[in-house]
């Protein structure tokens, strides 16, 4: 329940039982029989029954097989496909990102895959900010930078290798990976830790700390910390890690 629904009356309390009918069967190990449903839900068995019978027709839900086991509808494909397409992460993740560039005093960038490159959706400048070449709706590339190297570190292998296979790694700077053994290995590291830190590989002098929005296998997209090399020392990096880690959390509890 959000914030807004707690403060105002809500009308249709059927609405409100199917949704806790279809919230069951959604969570349900096994399709349920309606004597499961009833029993785990805070309805009584003739009204989950009625219910099941207009969701039924709605297409919210289908009843199949000899014991009769309810499943939620495909229809719910179509809605999240949907969703999906008209979903702004950068709507979402904006506050918590503005209060991660107040509490670092350093720029950050949100951006998302978009042809196995990462564009820009969003930068909030430091107030201290220098020159950094990236603008929103600009691209960078994955193999390079924090953000993209994040979620190149979530891909299954055979996903990897195909963006490999289209990707020549070439040097921005000296400090760009460009051995594709080496990136692997690097994207390992970034598995593990669940953050990518970037030196100088995409700029020089700019050092990023970048975190993947990743939710149930869908990719969101990502974030950075980006700060001259100058001004960072192991204590801001500890801090931006930390700091990051929290809006990570932060965004991906609300999606």
């Amino acid at each position: 329940m959000n914030a807004e629904s707690a403060s105002t009356p809500l009308y249709g309390g059927v609405l409100l039982k199917a949704k806790e009918i279809m919230d069951f069967i959604a969570k349900a190990e096994n399709p349920p029989t309606l004597k499961e449903i009833s029993l785990g839900v805070t309805i009584s068995k003739p009204t989950v029954f009625k219910i099941l019978q207009t969701l039924n027709y709605c297409g919210y839900v289908r009843r199949e097989g000899s014991e009769k086991q309810y499943y939620l509808g495909t229809i719910f494909l179509e809605y999240a496909d949907k969703a999906t397409t008209t979903f702004n992460i950068k709507t979402v993740a904006e506050p918590y990102l503005t209060t991660l560039r107040n509490s670092t005093n350093e720029t950050i960038n949100l951006g998302i895959v978009e042809d196995n490159t990462i564009t820009l959706l969003e930068k909030l400048e430091s107030p201290t900010s220098v020159k950094l070449v990236s603008r929103v709706g600009g691209k960078m590339n994955m193999y390079s930078s924090s953000m993209g190297k994040t979620i190149l570190a979530s891909y299954p292998e055979e996903k990897l290798n195909n963006y490999l296979i289209k990707t020549p790694l070439r040097a921005l700077t000296p400090n760009t990976i460009t051995d594709q053994k080496k990136l692997r290995a690097s994207l390992k590291e970034i598995q593990e830790k669940g953050y990518a830190i970037e030196d100088a590989e995409n700029q020089l002098d700019i050092i990023c700390v970048g975190f993947p929005l990743i939710k149930r296998g869908k990719i969101y997209g990502a974030f950075s910390v980006s700060a001259p090399s100058y001004r960072v020392d192991q204590a801001d990096l500890r801090k931006f890690i930390q700091a990051g880690q929290a809006t990570q959390s932060a965004i991906l509890n609300t999606l």
